[in-house]
């Protein structure tokens, strides 16, 4: 199998540091990245009919993906602002959305990828501010992921823990490998590693970083993270 790059990226609301939304420039990052999938947190506007962050118009002519279909709100692109993209001619099999125990509206999303001949799945979360809340939403999607353990798994998303080895991190570590990306907050000034990859045994670590470019840091106050992996 060739490699497969994913990358995660909190793309708040397409929001910058400059304070303007401007989803043209979230999409030039993400074409920057170059990734096969991506998981997306706060990809949908917060009030209103929490329409998606990027038009599905611009999505579709300024880049090569397409978000998974998740049928839950008609103009949002995700559940709870977590989306997953995949490129184009990726194949879509078993999605879903996960109701995560919650102090404030949270939720993951889970997606099985087919590319370039071989199956592999992805969840997308953004956890919560509180520490035990974190540990709660950790546990429903390590036990979500724990269903189908024969399938090459990759974990992503804004954990929102400042701790190094501590909290969530501690429960997801029994379970999954973290690719050591690196810091990715703030954008204009990274001083914390809140957006993290996990991976399960099946898949090969082969490189990750953080994508720290002229555009990310104006795109979002995160930038992107990413790995590299080979099952």
């Amino acid at each position: 199998m060739k490699s497969i790059r994913v990358a995660s990226y909190n793309i708040r609301k397409a929001i910058g540091t400059d304070r303007r939304r401007n989803p043209e420039r979230v999409l030039e990052v993400l074409n920057e990245i170059d990734a096969d999938v991506i998981a997306l947190q706060e990809a949908d506007r917060r009030f209103g009919v929490r329409s998606a962050a990027i038009p599905p118009l611009l999505l579709d002519s300024l880049s090569p993906y397409k978000p998974v279909p998740l049928n839950v709100q008609v103009d949002s692109m995700g559940w709870h602002g977590n989306a997953i993209l995949v490129r184009k001619e990726a194949e879509i099999g078993a999605h879903d959305v996960l109701h995560l125990p919650c102090l404030e509206p949270r939720g993951a999303t889970m997606a099985e990828v087919t590319l370039a001949g071989k199956t592999m799945r992805f969840f997308g979360m953004h956890l919560d501010l509180s520490g035990l809340w974190r540990r709660r939403q950790a546990a429903a999607v390590i036990h979500a992921a724990g269903v189908r353990e024969t399938m090459p798994t990759v974990l992503m998303g804004d954990l929102n823990e400042w701790s190094a080895n501590r909290g969530c991190l501690a429960d997801f570590a029994r379970h999954y490998s973290f690719a050591p990306c690196g810091r990715s907050f703030h954008a204009r000034r990274p001083v914390a590693q809140l957006d993290r990859i996990m991976h399960c045994g099946q898949l090969k670590l082969l490189d990750c970083g953080v994508h720290d470019s002229a555009a990310a840091r104006k795109a979002s106050d995160h930038l992107p993270i990413w790995a590299e992996f080979r099952a």
